[in-house]
C-alpha cells in the first residue's frame, strides 16, 4: 500500500483539506492507514531532531481523540492528566517529559456567564457559534464567545483545547461542540 503525506505548512496550509473523523461506534476495518501515519510521524520528528511526539488522550475515550490503545502499541505512555480525565500521552526520543501547562489543570474563570473559547479550525464552528449568540440574544443570557486565533491565547486557555472550550458560573463545561439540547443542559446546571 502505497500513500503520500502532506506535511501543512503556512505555505500550503490554505490549499490543502483539512477535515477531522468522528468515530463512530461500528468497528473498524484497518486498512494500515493510522500505523502508517504514526510511522511517518515518528520519522518525520526524528528527522527533524524534535525531542518526541505528544497526544492527547482521555481516560473515557472521545469521539475527536484517537485511541490510545493504538498509541500504546508505538510506544506512547501517559505522562500527565486533568482533573476533568484528559490524559497527555509522550514518546520520548530523548527522555524529555512534557506536561500540560498549570492553567490547563484549574479548569475554572473568573467570569459566571456562559463563556465559549473557539478557534476557526472546525468548518462546524461557525455554525455552532451563530447559534449560540442566537439563543443567548432571543433568551436574554449573558455569554462570551472569545475567538483563539493566536498560540498566545492557546497557550493562556484554562483549559484542554482542540478547537473549542465552554465555560459556565467559572467552571469547566465541555470541549464538545454544542446543539440547542448542550447548551440547555449546560445553562441548567
Amino acid at each position: 500500500m502505497s500513500t503520500e503525506f502532506i506535511n501543512l505548512t503556512k505555505e500550503n496550509l490554505y490549499d490543502e483539506h483539512l477535515c477531522c473523523i468522528i468515530r463512530s461506534r461500528k468497528p473498524h476495518k484497518g486498512k494500515g492507514y493510522g500505523k502508517m501515519l504514526m510511522e511517518y510521524c515518528m520519522v518525520d520528528a526524528r528527522e527533524k531532531g524534535k525531542s518526541g511526539i505528544c497526544m492527547l488522550g482521555a481516560k473515557k475515550q472521545k469521539a475527536w481523540l484517537s485511541d490510545q490503545s493504538f498509541a500504546k502499541r508505538f510506544g506512547f505512555g501517559v505522562v500527565d492528566a486533568t482533573e476533568n480525565g484528559y490524559e497527555l500521552l509522550e514518546l520520548s526520543f530523548d527522555g524529555t517529559v512534557p506536561e500540560f501547562a498549570r492553567n490547563v489543570k484549574r479548569p475554572a474563570i473568573e467570569s459566571k456567564e456562559l463563556t465559549v473559547y473557539h478557534d476557526m479550525q472546525c468548518p462546524y464552528v461557525c455554525q455552532n457559534i451563530e447559534m449560540i449568540r442566537q439563543y443567548c440574544e432571543a433568551n436574554d443570557i449573558p455569554v462570551s464567545l472569545i475567538q483563539v486565533d493566536t498560540l498566545q491565547k492557546e497557550k493562556e486557555l484554562p483549559c484542554v483545547f482542540n478547537n473549542w472550550g465552554v465555560f459556565y458560573n467559572g467552571r469547566f463545561q465541555t470541549v464538545n461542540l454544542l446543539d440547542v439540547a448542550g447548551l440547555k443542559r449546560i445553562l441548567k446546571k
